[in-house]
């Protein structure tokens, strides 16, 4: 079905509410194993329905935030999702204690359990009200990153659509390009402030609810940290620092050498990678699209099916408009059967990595399309990174269709940027252990830590005091900071698979794709260390799987300089 056929229908939370209470009776009172699985199964329907109209709303809501009718549900939403959990407390807490749970591990999968204990030891009924609150913050933050109309060279820009020029070889360009940036997030300084301010009180009366310390145990819960802990994110920390911070290094003052800036360099010159200007997608956004189809055609028969469902069922927005909500994202339409790509085009390589990065989500999701159960049809947030990651790498072999005589260009500044990534994501969720350790720091002190921890993670950055960027409010244009804590270290924690899988492909494309595709088709049912067992490769916590990736990556790019 094409989506602009797919009917939304708000959601009936007194039905939810009876729905739930009936599934939790029937789970309680059942007499044999095939009966409390039966009622959970019809539970599950239900949780598909309110997923797809919950998704579908924010869809249509991100694509247009002007749109007062699909705003009023977005913000029915916000009000009405801790309800549901509450509904689904219910439903999972009466499978967690079913006395056939033994037979129903076996039956469903022991990850769903795993998965319910976790859940349960995060949910507390007097949080709702907190996490009502929570989210009509997250969404004032959006809508006002959503609002800016920037002037600049006579136009009025998005902060998208402000990207090209922040990259433009030209010095003076690119410098005002930053300084609009920084101009509009300066400007809303003071409301940043108060929104973060009230979202990290927020979160930490949650936790301390739950007989918490501070919020980090609950937002690892929340991020469903379901094989690893707080050590041994410090001891990837660690690794990070010793193996990627001095390659990173290594790499912007070539860069600043190549380029003719200063090292260290101010944050308008590290997105300058050739002095003649980055790789941009050749073609128009539908052309683009065409190549990617092309790309996934050549890839396997599976991705080819995959890609032409999404462009024939209209389930990619990718171009960049006025009120529509910044950045990308792909989710799912589970009773549809189809996943969803939303992002904004604007002309520079970040075009392509959506077609990539975000579609990488989408075939993981496709190929699990139909699922047994809701809850395990993908896995946790980390290992669903690496979906997205390695798909970008295996994109290496179109690069020419994407960027024709640029395609060298493209292929070096990717390779890069995965490398000079990591200490940022790292730095970024190092940043949020201290906030919610700390949560009674005001916005002048996180501004602080911020730069003490830039000069561990990011040494070429040249923190001059200029406004906003300058300054160390640089964390404030991040939005998993505010919209999802603790999201961030699961992007290095793929990346870092997903240079594994990079470094496969050089010795075998065909067996690397498989390897990947094996551990796409596991969808949920594993955890995170589970499935990168599954592909064969190492665990990022071991430190060996980081190092290797740095020495391979730094003989590919001295070879591509």
């Amino acid at each position: 079905m094409k989506f602009s056929e797919m009917k939304y229908t708000r959601p009936d939370m007194e039905q939810l509410g009876a729905a739930a209470e009936k599934c939790a009776g029937l789970l309680k009172n059942a007499q044999t194993a095939e009966d409390a699985k039966a009622a959970y199964l019809e539970w599950d329907k239900t949780a598909r329905k309110f997923d797809t109209a919950m998704n579908l709303g924010y869809i249509r809501h991100s694509i247009d935030t002007l749109d007062e009718y699909y705003s009023a549900e977005n913000d029915f939403f916000d009000e009405n999702c801790p309800a549901f959990s509450e509904y689904n407390e219910q439903v999972s807490k009466a499978l967690a204690e079913s006395r056939f749970r033994s037979e129903l591990e076996k039956e469903l999968g022991s990850i769903l359990f795993t998965n319910i204990d976790l859940f349960l030891s995060g949910f507390k009924k007097e949080n709702i009200p907190l996490m009502q609150e929570d989210n009509k913050l997250v969404t004032e933050y959006e809508k006002l990153i959503a609002s800016a109309q920037i002037e600049f060279e006579g136009k009025v820009c998005t902060l998208s659509e402000l990207t090209p020029y922040m990259q433009s070889p030209d010095t003076e360009l690119r410098h005002r390009a930053w300084q609009a940036k920084s101009s509009f997030f300066s400007e809303h300084g003071e409301e940043l402030d108060r929104i973060y301010d009230d979202m990290v009180r927020l979160r930490t009366d949650m936790a301390k609810n739950l007989g918490f310390e501070n919020y980090v145990k609950l937002g690892y819960i929340n991020m469903r940290r379901n094989c690893y802990g707080e050590e041994d994110i410090i001891r990837f920390r660690e690794s990070v620092v010793k193996y990627l911070v001095p390659l990173a290094d290594k790499l912007y003052r070539s860069q600043a050498e190549r380029t003719g800036v200063a090292y260290p360099l101010k944050y308008a010159d590290l997105s300058l990678t050739y002095p003649d200007g980055n790789a941009i997608p050749k073609g128009t956004p539908e052309e683009i699209l065409e190549a990617g189809r092309r790309f996934y055609r050549s890839l396997s028969p599976q991705t080819g099916e995959f890609f032409d469902f999404m462009l024939e069922n209209e389930l990619m927005d990718v171009l960049s408009r006025k009120g529509k909500m910044q950045g990308g994202y792909c989710t799912e339409l589970p009773d549809f059967e189809a996943p969803f790509i939303f992002a904004n085009f604007n002309g520079t390589q970040g075009d392509v990595e959506v077609i990539t990065h975000e579609a990488g989500h989408a075939f993981a999701a496709y190929t699990n399309r139909k699922a047994l159960l809701l809850e395990t049809m993908l896995p946790t947030i980390e290992a669903c990174e690496i979906h997205s990651m390695t798909m970008e790498f295996f994109a290496y072999s179109s690069a020419e269709d994407f960027f024709g005589e640029n395609a060298r260009k493209y292929i070096y500044k990717h390779l890069s940027d995965a490398i000079e990534f990591i200490p940022y994501g790292t730095m970024v969720d190092h940043f949020q252990h201290i906030v919610y350790e700390h949560p009674e720091m005001t916005p002048a002190q996180r501004t602080e830590e911020w730069k003490r921890l830039t000069g561990i993670y990011m040494p070429w950055i040249d923190l001059d005091g200029s406004p906003f960027y300058g300054e160390g409010r640089a964390w404030q244009q991040q939005s998993h900071i505010y919209e999802r804590p603790f999201y961030y270290i699961d992007y290095c924690l793929a990346q870092t698979v997903a240079l594994e899988f990079w470094v496969l492909m050089q010795k075998d494309r065909k067996d690397a794709f498989e390897r990947y595709y094996r551990l796409v088709s596991v969808g949920g049912r594993k955890t995170f260390t589970e499935l990168v067992e599954t592909a064969g490769l190492e665990s990022p916590f071991t430190g060996d799987a980081l190092r290797e990736a740095a020495q391979k990556a730094q003989e590919m790019l001295l070879s591509l300089k």
